[in-house]
């Protein structure tokens, strides 16, 4: 049997090789902002009132609230992911009427910042518990992919020719598992069963709900509360239940 040690090891190299799509993921969402013209990025989203320029603002200052967090784990010394709501939505409307030069090197530069803060946590780091600005404690372990979540779904939001189909599967998958993870540690969750119809993904909150049936993608925009689920089928319901609170 591993001892405690090596098990740790694998953690860490487990989490730096998701290191890899999360830079996948931001130089697609890069490559879209570039492609957008000044003028466009303050075009509506997927996410009112917030236009573009607020919405990749969001994802540059979302990867610095990580660090914060990261910095936390790393030193031991409390560093709160957003000073206050107030200040964090302050930062984003500051920087979403920038043109898009500025803000492809703000998140291009972010995501140089974040790399390099999740490979300097040293070994015992990774089993630190910190709190995000929702209340839920998390390691290292399980707040690094958090990253991928925030550039898949944001992309989408930008309604700029990305959307939750061109998400990569693998990425898909893993934000749901995380999504439905985190619902099942909060209280007053309504039953509920998912089945994606193309990959075999399937989760349950409690026993005896509604089950809804989808693609995966379909089932991402609707638990992320970007669509209505105007694609997906309810069966134990006579119509599709709202989608549970995600974050």
């Amino acid at each position: 049997m591993a001892d405690r040690g090596e098990e740790l090891r694998g953690g860490v190299m487990q989490v730096t090789e998701a290191l890899g799509p999360i830079a996948e993921a931001t130089d697609r969402f890069v490559a879209t902002v570039r492609a957008l013209t000044d003028e466009q990025i303050g075009a509506a989203t997927l996410v009112p009132p917030w236009t573009r320029g607020h919405v990749i603002t969001h994802v540059a200052r979302a990867g610095d609230s990580l660090c914060r967090l990261l910095t936390w784990a790393r030193t031991g010394v409390e560093t709160p992911q957003y000073p206050s709501m107030a200040a964090r939505a302050a930062e984003i409307e500051a920087g979403a009427a920038r043109p898009v030069a500025e803000l492809v090197d703000d998140v291009t530069a972010g995501a140089a910042r974040f790399e390099e803060a999740v490979r300097a946590l040293p070994a015992e780091a990774w089993r630190a518990e910190v709190r995000m600005r929702t209340g839920e404690l998390r390691t290292p372990a399980t707040l690094v992919p958090t990253r991928l979540r925030e550039l898949e779904v944001h992309h989408a939001d930008l309604a700029a020719g990305y959307t939750f189909a061109d998400v990569p599967p693998s990425a898909a998958r893993w934000i749901i598992d995380d999504l439905i993870a985190a619902q099942r540690r909060r209280d007053g969750i309504a039953p509920l069963r998912i089945e994606a119809t193309d990959t075999g993904l399937a989760h349950e909150l409690g026993t005896g709900g509604p089950v809804v049936t989808g693609t995966q993608a379909a089932l991402l925009a609707w638990l992320t509360g970007r669509s209505p689920g105007a694609e997906l089928t309810a069966s134990g319901a006579d119509t599709l239940p709202a989608a549970p609170y995600w974050i």
